[in-house]
């Protein structure tokens, strides 16, 4: 990348270091600065409060974002492990990786309450899907927030079919024809040998079954954890939805009573220019009077 477009990429990430309320204004007089990529600069999104607290994550307390991060991929591979048919602790993984979304929430509306925004219920909501969705392409840089994938990938993939090896048959005892005297202790110990063999045989076929039927479970989880999402999801756009429309009554609110101040002035105003011809005319109708008693 050369120095040139090194330097403006590094502009480009202040801007999304700002306070949100300088982003468009810093992000304009970038443009003009940028030649050809002005456009491009121009273009740049301003992010909505919740996807911007994340980005202050990233950028203001990295060692917190590092490790969900990597507490998200941990859980990712953990998941592949087991749909390659290999033995992984995905609730283990997930565990942690929700440690590490609780411990990044705390900090991201620990930072939205220093920056003087609300951090109540309605930004709670968007942030939690988006540290849960982490990692994103653009580290930083978000300018939407984000949903859980919900383990799309698991759906439709069958688990691979465990087979319980046979229980090997007992050894004959090489001794038993030879010696007589002890045929019926060796019988015994074959007995018992096969007996240990068959407890083992169900033990791990016990065991097999107790995994097959906790990847099941694993499954039907993602696919409520993906049912959950989706309503999320749903729930999070009206959010936003309802997040504009009282924007709009608020600027609605004040246009009309800036309005209001402005009619009461104007009639104030008028009241007092009214005021003012009549008392013109009274002088004027007073100094006629006068004029005629001289003159007549």
């Amino acid at each position: 990348m050369p120095p040139e477009s090194r330097g403006l990429e590094a502009e480009i990430d202040r801007l999304y270091q700002l306070p949100l309320a300088e982003f468009t204004s810093a992000r304009n007089e970038l443009a003009k600065q940028s030649g050809k990529r002005g456009a491009e600069i121009k273009a740049l999104a301003k992010p909505p409060v919740a996807a911007w607290a994340v980005n202050q994550l990233y950028w203001h307390r990295r060692p917190e974002y590092d490790a969900l991060i990597d507490a998200a991929q941990q859980l990712r591979r953990a998941h592949a492990a087991v749909l390659g048919g290999k033995a992984a602790d995905v609730r283990a993984a997930g565990k942690a990786h929700e440690e590490r979304v609780t411990a990044a929430l705390d900090s991201v509306l620990e930072i939205l309450n220093e920056a003087g925004h609300a951090a109540g219920d309605t930004m709670r909501q968007p942030i939690l899907t988006t540290l849960r969705a982490l990692p994103a392409d653009t580290p930083g840089r978000l300018t939407r927030t984000l949903q859980p994938g919900g383990f799309e990938a698991l759906a439709g993939l069958s688990i691979r079919g465990v087979k319980v090896p046979p229980a090997p048959p007992p050894k004959p005892s090489s001794r038993a024809a030879s010696e007589p005297a002890r045929g019926k202790a060796s019988a015994r110990d074959t007995k018992a040998l096969a007996k240990a063999r068959e407890g083992l045989t169900a033990a791990t076929r016990a065991l097999k079954q107790a995994e097959h039927a906790a990847q099941r479970e694993e499954f039907e989880r993602a696919r409520t954890v993906r049912d959950a999402d989706q309503a999320t999801r749903a729930a999070t756009k009206a959010r936003e939805a309802l997040e504009e429309a009282e924007s709009a009554l608020r600027d609605a609110e004040a246009a009309e009573a800036s309005a209001r101040r402005k009619k009461e002035a104007a009639e104030r105003r008028a009241q007092q220019a009214e005021e003012a011809v009549e008392t013109a005319r009274s002088r004027l109708e007073a100094a006629q009077t006068e004029l005629d008693a001289i003159k007549g």
